[in-house]
């Protein structure tokens, strides 16, 4: 690094304590929305910097001290927001568990932590228990209980009655940004999850990021609704910007379904919103069938996997802006979104081709796409290569594991594949591990995927690539239809090879009543590789 001199500024350590502080302070009359039961609960960022305060009072009380970590285990709420504050800004670490891991997979996750306490929303003590019971020694952790429920634990804590016994004043410590706030565990398709930590500095940064006017350009004028949920890369990060812009926030707890999400949308008059594409396929389909239409949702936010092109198309003729964004936990997450176009950007067909894409890398985000032979690839929108990443908000190594292949010369290797234009828009292939190699061409899974997704009576397909004796690879489409429809194979099979090459056609559809998921609701196409493994061999 080549030394200078220093410029004369003042050095502020950068932080969750600062969103924090700057929330409370100046946007102190913005309303906390969240559903809390059959209830809906509303408060004001002053009141919640109380109540982080109490927390924060809490955590001390009961012997947690900085730089230990505390779990929790929680829907979208206000509890939960004041976790992601109390905790991190007092200089307690908090792991954002998954609930929707396996029971031993959730205790992993506990112990490699080393989590002294975990906050429990009460719906979700009987899955904490199943992981409890996996790993008895968890019973000697701390437990806090958030809400009413039907079961409890044994000696726990109850948070509102831990909470009303502190004070609401709180000496915040100045804390070193690069000291670690957050851990968010991937969603483990394959082996264990593994730990991404997240410090205060790369968390500031990341919500200064989103919040630029390409990205999420969240405003005070905002009512964010965070579908993504909170246990799974900070929600986005949703949290940290919402918070930091003044936003009203709108948290849904555990009503996922749609009419409980569109009855928030039209009650809160809800701007702005972040899930992944089945979420907003459902969506879509009720307000179909309701023929209704959410005239203040202005823009969402889709990522997880590439968005069907019908979704997007069917979302803007209701009146609602889509942008498409890719990410990863390793990224904190966000490092691509598709910005607004000026009229100067080219004709309208070349602006839907975009718009499709998975956008422009994020300022914070440097990348480079390497061929096999680790030379980059051309920027000509078709040469194919795995995306490479680093940046302040890129992880560079993972907590308390070995050395990985996933790290190499100061990068992080994402392990997709893309291509790249000549204007910076990418488009994701594939995953590494789920493109299929047939007769020695590559097949697209996300491509058929999508095309699929266009077909009016196919409410979801998942494609992936099994053992052929004469192809080395073919495509399989699992497909579950929609409710009161018949379709056969040949249906599916006539319909698709209108609309793309013969020979990239699945050779087979079997369908299912659900495709599995991962706890992050990806398709888990490993389960699907493996139960139709011998599907063109004849082994069975």
């Amino acid at each position: 690094m080549l030394v200078t001199w220093p410029g004369l500024i003042m050095d502020i350590q950068l932080g969750i304590g600062g969103i924090l502080a700057h929330a409370t302070r100046n946007h102190g009359d913005r309303e906390i929305v969240s559903r809390d039961g059959d209830e809906i609960f509303r408060y004001t960022y002053a009141d919640f910097g109380r109540r982080c305060a109490q927390l924060a009072n809490a955590l001390k009380r009961l012997g947690i001290r900085p730089g230990d970590c505390v779990a929790s285990f929680a829907w979208n709420s206000h509890r939960h927001l004041e976790l992601y504050y109390g905790a991190p800004a007092s200089g307690v670490v908090l792991h954002t568990a998954n609930i929707r891991l396996f029971a031993d997979q959730i205790a992993f996750v506990i112990e490699h932590a080393d989590d002294k306490a975990i906050f429990v929303d009460a719906s979700l003590v009987p899955a904490l228990k199943k992981a409890i019971e996996a790993r008895p020694a968890l019973a000697q952790r701390i437990y806090v209980v958030m809400g009413q429920g039907a079961e409890t634990l044994p000696n726990a804590y109850d948070y509102e009655n831990l909470l009303a016994a502190e004070s609401t004043a709180y000496d915040w410590p100045v804390l070193d940004e690069r000291d670690a706030a957050m851990i968010c565990y991937t969603s483990a398709t394959t082996g264990d999850p593994k730990a991404a930590v997240f410090s205060h500095r790369s968390t500031f940064i990341h919500a200064l990021a989103i919040n630029s006017a390409d990205v999420f350009n969240l405003a005070r004028r905002d009512v964010v609704l965070p579908i993504v949920p909170m246990f799974h890369v900070n929600a986005w990060g949703i949290p940290f910007a919402a918070v930091l812009s003044g936003s009203k926030i709108v948290m849904p707890g555990n009503r996922l379904d749609p009419a409980g999400l569109i009855e928030l949308f039209e009650s809160e008059k809800v701007t702005f919103s972040g899930g992944v594409p089945t979420v907003w396929l459902a969506i879509r389909d009720a307000l179909r069938a309701a023929g209704k239409r959410l005239p203040s949702l202005e823009r969402v936010i889709i990522g997880g996997s590439a968005v069907p092109p019908q979704l997007m198309d069917d979302l803007e003729s209701l009146g609602i802006r889509v942008t498409h964004a890719w990410g990863m936990t390793e990224m904190s997450p966000l490092g691509t979104t598709v910005p607004l176009f000026g009229p100067d950007d080219g004709p309208p067909e070349a602006l839907t081709a975009r718009k499709r894409k998975q956008g422009k890398f994020s300022p914070i985000v440097s990348w480079r796409v390497l061929d096999d032979l680790g030379n980059e690839v051309p920027q000509d929108g078709t040469t194919r290569g795995e995306l490479w990443v680093r940046g302040p908000s890129v992880v560079s190594a993972y907590y308390k594991t070995p050395v990985s292949s996933a790290f190499a010369d100061g990068w992080f290797r994402t392990g997709d594949i893309v291509t790249i234009d000549k204007d910076g828009y990418i488009e994701i292939v594939d995953r590494s591990k789920d493109l299929i190699k047939s007769g020695g061409e590559w097949i697209s899974s996300v491509d058929l995927e999508n095309t699929l997704m266009g077909h009016p009576h196919i409410k979801e397909a998942c494609v992936f690539g099994v053992a052929h004796p004469k192809w080395d690879e073919r495509p399989v489409a699992a497909v579950v239809v929609r409710e009161n429809v018949t379709l056969s194979e040949d249906d599916v099979r006539s319909w698709l090879g209108e609309r793309i090459a013969k020979w990239q056609l699945p050779d087979k559809v079997v369908f299912v009543e659900s495709i599995p998921r991962t706890g992050v609701g990806k398709f888990l196409k490993r389960e699907l590789r493996e139960r139709y493994k011998d599907l063109y061999t004849g082994k069975n």
